[in-house]
């Protein structure tokens, strides 16, 4: 079971136990432990990531659950690459994704992605710099081409905002495209959909792409394997 699947279940323990139409807290503090709880929190090493309805917040991991159940059973079939030991990023490395993680996880929320894939995407696109252009010409965060940045309503390609949220819906659409296979998604994202298809839908024989798919899936482990610790808290 993965860290998001955990987190989930744990999540909807605790709602489980809570009065219908109580607000929920979601802390974080430096050191990176989670706290999910229905009051807030004083002091300054708490810092509050969001506050929901506990109703709303129900449905909503129901239907986050019966996702990832799906997702899981499509990519049964799928080799897994050999899980690495979790990582520890360099602290400037750290410090951008850091700067960035709020937006990836509200975009992976309403694309219904899971956040380490957000993550493993702009490591390797970019490396959480915003202000990085390839030679292709591809920009941002998520390193979105021009046609792709206009086809999903990006104004600003440069507006961190803006691009996370072209890029997780251009991924979102890749996977319902190709049923869900992250392989697939990942190397139409990188050569375009038109080559998967090209290739009878498998990866397509470029070095570059399939470097790319290969780098990603790593990153993608690395960030499920720094499991986070979490603390539940509900008052009397």
């Amino acid at each position: 079971m993965n860290h998001a699947v955990r987190l989930l279940i744990l999540l909807m323990m605790m709602l489980s136990a809570m009065p219908i139409g109580a607000d929920v807290f979601k802390y974080v503090d430096a050191d990176g432990k989670i706290y999910f709880t229905d009051e807030p929190l004083k002091g300054r090493k708490y810092k509050l990531e969001w506050k929901r309805e506990s109703k709303k917040l129900i449905t909503e991991n129901q239907r986050r659950l019966a996702a990832l159940s799906a997702y899981k059973s499509k990519s049964k079939r799928v080799s897994k690459p050999r899980r690495g030991k979790a990582v520890t990023l360099p602290k400037a490395l750290s410090k951008r994704r850091a700067r960035f993680a709020a937006l990836i996880e509200a975009n992976a929320r309403r694309y219904k992605l899971q956040p380490e894939l957000l993550h493993a995407v702009i490591r390797t696109e970019s490396a959480y710099n915003p202000s990085a252009v390839s030679h292709a010409g591809a920009t941002g965060l998520m390193q979105l081409m021009p046609a792709t940045a206009a086809r999903y309503g990006v104004n600003d390609i440069w507006d961190p905002t803006q691009n996370i949220r072209g890029g997780a819906a251009y991924l979102r659409e890749l996977l319902d495209m190709f049923d869900q296979d992250l392989r697939l998604a990942l190397a139409g994202y990188n050569a375009g959909e038109g080559a998967v298809m090209k290739y009878g839908r498998r990866i397509p024989p470029y070095k570059e792409t399939q470097n790319y798919v290969r780098k990603v899936m790593q990153f993608l482990w690395a960030e499920q394997s720094s499991t986070p610790s979490l603390s539940v808290s509900l008052s009397n």
